[in-house]
């Protein structure tokens, strides 16, 4: 059997004879007897391996009946080394396969069969029409995700798809070993193992019957699944439900939409006290946040990225979490190379970017705004400025040590109080932009911050040596207006003392007045109708 990860393709008959030693083996009861044990070498170590046999109600000699098949060889030894008591046994059955040119023997061109990957979110959402009109079909279960999520692969419909059981929400198991090292784990929940575990010994590699329902956004066929035949058929969500290793979906209760004997099995479930219900229950009381109001603060800043004249991202001069990221993301830097790596690019991932500043490329934190084919763009959260970079090459796993929830980020959002401006695509919003760049930047510039709204801090600028504001600058040269009362009410809201606040609107008001009468900037051609305030 290949290796996809590696680019490694599957011998020929190697899926017929992987599914044949399925047919005769799984779920059933087996002898397994070791003859002996080998040394194989795996690069530069060696690994122990046992050999033996594998007997299977009425067939003594499992191998056997693959090499009389014509699905696998006999491995060839010399007199003097150890081998299984059945090998003469073993190489007259593959003397007959030969002579019968059967399977690999054959003469004929072997011709792989193509499955259908329907795992893909939009080929599923695309063939999820057809699956639900054939009603009961027979599945393969290929992998066990959780206790309720497998990939299965369908014969009669020819495809892979991955498959939930409806309606149910099973426990997070242990994430496996090469998603830990990447830093992507999301924490185990409790019986999340045990319920994944009852899974696998249950339905992997098992023939089973499925009914779909319906497609989740992400491409997951949702449907009922029933395992076993004849008397001993049994409906696997009534099974996990009833032994505690999975609940139904609330939502989906007070909808309606579920089965009574589903409600019932849980119900029995959380009487007896089983799996998840063994747990003490905490009931959930309903909270209310009390409204905090903010407390004005001034701070002396240096902009980082000018977005356009009334939004920015500023550092706080002096903050000691920016040498710290950065020194991080130097070493990080330095012990990561700039090659990049597979990476979750989930939109509102923090990752690792590369940029070049012009020192050279070097790895910053980033997060994902939005994802295109082969192509993704990133905000970088420690300075402010966008970017869309290659995904080949430009982004890599952050380390959980460097993560926002350890240092948050450094690069602050804000906005201009009590100012509109419009963007960088008009004139006007570009010579407001080139007011702000002279005014603001490469200095320290003092700030008075108001409050957070929606995200962004509202801050009036300071430059050295000028009492009137920045805000009042743009409004004096007609570059920007004032904002309309009902917005300026939300920030009064939201602060313990806004004396300040209601005195820069004053100083605003005054402003925009006077260039109004003078004709200045966006008042040249006289008022500006309400129907353009929409471009501010």
């Amino acid at each position: 059997v290949g290796n996809e990860r590696l680019g490694k393709a599957d011998e020929n008959y190697a899926a017929e004879c992987k599914d044949r030693l399925r047919v005769l083996c799984a779920g059933k009861n087996a002898k397994v007897v070791i003859h002996y044990e080998r040394d194989i070498p795996m690069g530069e170590s060696t690994e122990k391996r046992q050999f033996g046999t594998i007997s299977v109600g009425k067939r003594p000699d499992i191998g056997e009946v693959l090499v009389t098949e014509g699905l696998a060889v006999t491995q060839h030894h010399r007199d003097d080394e150890e081998k299984s008591p059945n090998y003469d046994t073993l190489v007259a059955a593959e003397v007959g396969a030969k002579n019968a040119k059967k399977n690999i023997h054959s003469v004929k061109e072997y011709k792989a069969k193509t499955i259908n990957d329907l795992t893909d979110p939009r080929k599923a959402k695309a063939y999820s029409g057809s699956l639900m009109r054939a009603g009961t079909v027979k599945a393969i279960v290929e992998y066990v995700f959780n206790g309720s999520r497998y990939k299965l692969v369908v014969p009669s419909e020819n495809c892979h798809i991955v498959f939930a059981l409806e309606n149910l929400k099973s426990p997070q198991p242990s994430a496996p070993a090469s998603v830990v090292s990447r830093g992507q784990a999301r924490p185990a929940e409790p019986f999340g193992d045990v319920s994944k575990r009852h899974a696998r010994l249950n339905v992997l590699h098992r023939t089973v019957e499925i009914v779909c329902t319906g497609v989740t956004q992400g491409g997951v066929i949702t449907g009922q699944m029933n395992v076993g035949g004849g008397a001993q058929k049994r409906d696997l969500s009534l099974e996990l439900v009833g032994a505690g290793l999975a609940s139904v979906d609330q939502r989906k209760i007070d909808w309606g939409e579920v089965p009574k004997t589903l409600v019932d099995a849980q119900a029995r479930a959380q009487e007896n006290k089983v799996g998840l219900w063994s747990m003490r229950q905490v009931k959930e009381e309903p909270t209310f946040k009390a409204v905090v109001k903010a407390k004005e603060e001034t701070a002396t800043i240096r902009l980082s990225e000018i977005c356009s004249a009334s939004r920015f991202f500023f550092h706080v001069v002096g903050d000691e979490a920016a040498k710290v990221i950065d020194e991080s993301m130097r070493i990080f830097t330095a012990e990561n190379g700039i090659k990049g790596a597979p990476c979750d690019l989930k939109v509102g991932k923090i990752i690792a970017a590369l940029f070049n500043d012009g020192t050279g490329k070097s790895w910053y934190r980033a997060k994902v705004v939005e994802r295109k084919p082969g192509k993704v763009k990133v905000l970088f959260i420690d300075h402010g400025n966008v970017a869309t970079i290659p995904i080949a090459s430009h982004v890599r796993p952050l380390d959980i040590a460097l993560g926002t929830d350890r240092i948050t980020a450094v690069a602050k959002e804000a906005l201009l109080a009590g100012v509109k401006t419009r963007g960088l695509e008009d004139d006007d919003g570009v010579d407001a932009a080139r007011l702000l760049q002279r005014a603001a930047w490469g200095k320290d510039v003092s700030a008075r911050i108001f409050c957070e709204h929606e995200g962004k801090l509202i801050v009036t600028i300071y430059e050295p040596g000028n009492p009137s504001s920045v805000n009042e600058q743009l409004v004096s040269e007609g570059l920007a207006r004032v904002s309309k009362p009902i917005e300026v009410n939300a920030l009064h809201a939201k602060m313990i003392n806004s004396n300040n606040l209601s005195a820069l609107m004053s100083e605003l008001k005054i402003a925009e007045s006077t260039a109004r009468k003078t004709h200045t900037g966006m008042w040249r051609y006289g008022d500006v109708g309400d129907d353009d305030e929409e471009e501010y």
